[in-house]
């Protein structure tokens, strides 16, 4: 399937260059569900805006009662602009709904939330791990079995910059 380029004029109308006709914001969520891939760009400039637009249908979801976003995955996602992780979390998060949707087709498309919660509780130690390997100064998360090699890295990386700034 190709990816469809709907257009966004000025007055806030999309068209879809596919079908030739104006769409809604609904018409455009309803195809991303179905598995199609858009673009949405600005129909006078041509800049790639399909950020903004699916930011925007994610709002009105949770707007309208969808409520797929807990708070405190919106606190933490928000206190994560402009802090040191900000362009590590877009590929965490895309890589975690990969995982999720690799985990859904080999079960089948089945549901079961405590699997979903384990997986969740599971991304979630490595993403810590990880983040604290990039943060100077933070502790490693408990039951991290690569803490001390992290450690000696650590180590080795402030040695060899204590040399670099010698020179």
């Amino acid at each position: 399937m190709s990816k469809v380029v709907i257009k966004k004029y000025a007055n806030r109308r999309l068209y879809d260059t596919d079908r030739s006709s104006y769409i809604t914001l609904d018409d455009l969520s309803q195809m991303i569900r179905e598995g199609r891939e858009v673009e949405v760009v600005d129909a006078k400039s041509g800049e790639d805006i399909t950020h903004q637009v699916l930011t925007q249908i994610i709002v009105e979801e949770e707007a309208d009662g969808g409520g797929m976003l807990p708070v405190s995955f919106l606190r933490e996602l928000i206190s994560m602009y402009g802090g040191a992780m900000q362009g590590a979390v877009p590929n965490y998060l895309d890589a975690a709904m990969q995982a999720f949707r690799e985990q859904q087709k080999a079960m089948g498309g089945a549901f079961d939330p405590t699997m979903l919660t384990q997986m969740a509780q599971r991304n979630m130690e490595m993403f810590q791990s990880a983040a604290s390997a990039f943060t100077p100064g933070a502790a490693p998360a408990k039951g991290d079995a690569e803490a001390g090699e992290v450690e000696k890295l650590r180590a080795e990386l402030a040695a060899l910059k204590a040399k670099v700034d010698k020179l």
